[in-house]
């Protein structure tokens, strides 16, 4: 408690004076004023320990730059928690219950609250059948969905996704997002472990989600099969 009580102590006082001498001079008393008759002299015999435990300059400009960088880093928290999330799907008609399920996930994923896979088989433009899982989240950063939302493209895998399968020409691609780390040595099968919370989205339809997880089946005339995991984010 005493090692905390001090070091708040040292906190309050590098915010509290806007340079160092401001801080010394406030540990300059009216007694050594008169004796000393020096304000540089008062300050030296302050910062030289002669006045009890004392920052250095250099402790003091660190605590200092520490307390400003936490104060904006508060700010900015603040500004982006009170900041509404701009939503590709706003103000869309959506007929299709794919487009309808995405909507419906899209500011909880941009947000950060859920992170979701989306599973998705289909052909590609060649008329290959392709077949991947897509982390939803990382794509909305790194994606304009307005022209998913619109119709004007179809969302398929990709060989930058989650995983990603070709059936015709057999080309296997998989790869690790900001949000999921694939793993392929259980003997389960796929699993995507959640790399905030660390638990594991298990996709085999034998068995369930795993924890704070779920699945669900959409009928879509978009695509020939698709399935969403949605994986909740719990805050402490």
């Amino acid at each position: 408690m005493e090692v905390s009580s001090a070091t708040a102590r040292f906190q309050d006082s590098t915010t509290q004076f806007k340079e160092y001498e401001d801080y010394l001079d406030s540990k300059v008393t009216p007694t050594d004023k008169y004796y000393l008759k020096s304000r540089e002299l008062a300050r030296k015999v302050v910062e030289h320990g002669h006045k009890g435990t004392v920052l250095s300059r250099e402790e003091f400009e660190e605590k200092k730059a520490a307390a400003l960088a936490a104060e904006v880093a508060k700010i900015n928290a603040l500004y982006n928690r009170s900041r509404p999330v701009t939503l590709a799907s706003a103000g869309k008609e959506l007929k299709d219950n794919f487009l309808k399920a995405l909507a419906e996930r899209e500011e909880a994923n941009r947000s950060g609250k859920m992170t979701s896979v989306i599973f998705i088989r289909d052909h590609n433009t060649l008329g290959q059948e392709v077949s991947g899982y897509i982390d939803y989240a990382h794509r909305l950063k790194t994606q304009d969905f307005e022209p998913y939302f619109s119709g004007k493209k179809r969302l398929v895998p990709g060989t930058s996704d989650l995983c990603f399968y070709n059936w015709e020409t057999q080309i296997s691609v998989s790869n690790s997002s900001p949000n999921f780390e694939a793993v392929y040595e259980d003997p389960n099968g796929l699993l995507f472990k959640n790399k905030r919370d660390k638990k594991i989205l298990s996709v085999d339809p034998s068995s369930g989600p795993g924890e704070d997880s779920s699945r669900t089946f959409l009928q879509t005339d978009l695509h020939v099969h698709v399935v969403i995991y949605d994986h909740n984010i719990r805050t402490v």
